[in-house]
């Protein structure tokens, strides 16, 4: 049997693609599926090809067919295609389009005037690039449809049982103890934990983590209407964003966030209030660069990033032990991908890439 501990994005998934391989699995949540205490609930995250790496170009090419063998399997739609756009010196768009330009990937790179005249609603100070492939992912659906298809595969689907202890017995030996007096056998565990994974005790030697409380910011569409592409952008702040779902209420809004300036936090003492500062230059951003929406928010939720100093991910194997995340605030869109590749480790079908090694340099 393989257990996997935690069933968010990453840890489902990971349920999800080891299931469907014929596996015997448990999944172990401490909280009910869904739930608002990590990094994984909301109805909006941002899919997207535009990366400065090819590296990682490359990843979001081989998550898309993930997201699409997903869907498939759970006759349901998660990745909406809506585009998006990189503005911003700090975003260099120039050099993106170069790097989507040699992996293959479809884009443009328009003129400010250029982009102005498609997207009126932004304001643009510079040229910006567009790639067709770019949208929105469904979180908590997400979630769902990898719990309820991974049982429909045979899996167990634990909830409500916090892990208190693991105890590795060799490389292919392993027990787990929950909050609820339960003990499990497995040859192999996937932690899946995210920001709680610095709290275990595990016996393997952890990169440093830094967990942050970031905050969320919903604003109105002016026009209902309007057709929103996500966007990343970064001069004097470092902000995404993207239509927001159900997130943001009944009218159409869009997610706009800070990507740095979180709160340094825990898991267990997060305060789960958004930073007034953030929403100043958060709504700031928008009076002044998105000018289609209301700069007034009209809902406002929390969430945890758990970075490495890379930013790179963890996905590595220590004896029994797969680490699987954290992801460094950028890891929902790869979330299939990094399932099937947990999987792989769990059953000793791949390696792990040095890029994700626990042991890497820096």
């Amino acid at each position: 049997m393989i257990a996997v501990v935690g069933a968010g994005l990453m840890g489902a998934a990971t349920a999800w693609q080891l299931a469907r391989r014929g596996h015997e699995v448990t999944l172990i949540e401490a909280y009910d599926l869904g739930h608002r205490h990590g990094s994984s609930h909301g109805s909006s995250r941002i899919y997207r090809r535009a990366y400065a790496d090819p590296f990682y170009v490359e990843l979001t090419g081989r998550a898309g067919e993930c997201w699409r063998e997903l869907e498939d399997d759970a006759a349901t739609t998660l990745l909406r295609t809506t585009g998006g756009l990189d503005l911003g010196a700090g975003r260099d768009p120039e050099g993106l389009a170069r790097t989507l330009g040699a992996a293959g990937v479809p884009h443009e790179l328009l003129t400010a005037e250029a982009a102005a005249e498609r997207w009126p609603q932004i304001r643009f100070t510079g040229p910006a690039l567009y790639h067709p492939e770019a949208g929105v992912v469904d979180a908590d659906a997400t979630v769902a449809a990898c719990a309820r298809r991974a049982a429909a595969h045979g899996a167990e689907v634990v909830t409500g049982a916090r892990v208190t202890g693991i105890e590795v017995r060799g490389d292919t030996k392993a027990s787990l103890r929950t909050d609820d007096g339960r003990e499990f056998h497995a040859d192999a565990v996937v932690i899946a934990a995210g920001a709680w994974l610095p709290e275990l005790g595990l016996p393997v030697g952890l990169p440093f983590l830094r967990v942050t409380q970031q905050q969320v910011f919903h604003f109105r569409q002016r026009d209902p209407d309007a057709a929103w592409p996500v966007l990343v952008a970064k001069d004097h702040l470092q902000v995404y964003g993207l239509p927001s779902g159900s997130d943001g209420g009944p009218a159409p809004a869009l997610k706009v966030a800070e990507h740095d300036n979180g709160t340094p936090t825990t898991a267990r003492t997060r305060s789960g209030v958004p930073d007034p500062a953030s929403r100043h230059r958060v709504s700031g951003y928008v009076r002044d660069r998105l000018p289609g929406l209301d700069p007034e928010p009209v809902a406002e939720a929390t969430c945890l990033y758990t970075s490495t100093p890379d930013e790179d991910f963890v996905l590595d194997r220590r004896g029994s032990l797969v680490i699987a995340s954290p992801c460094s605030g950028h890891g929902a869109k790869f979330a299939p991908l990094i399932g099937a590749m947990a999987a792989d480790l769990a059953t000793g079908r791949a390696e792990p890439h040095p890029r994700f090694a626990l042991g890497r340099p820096g």
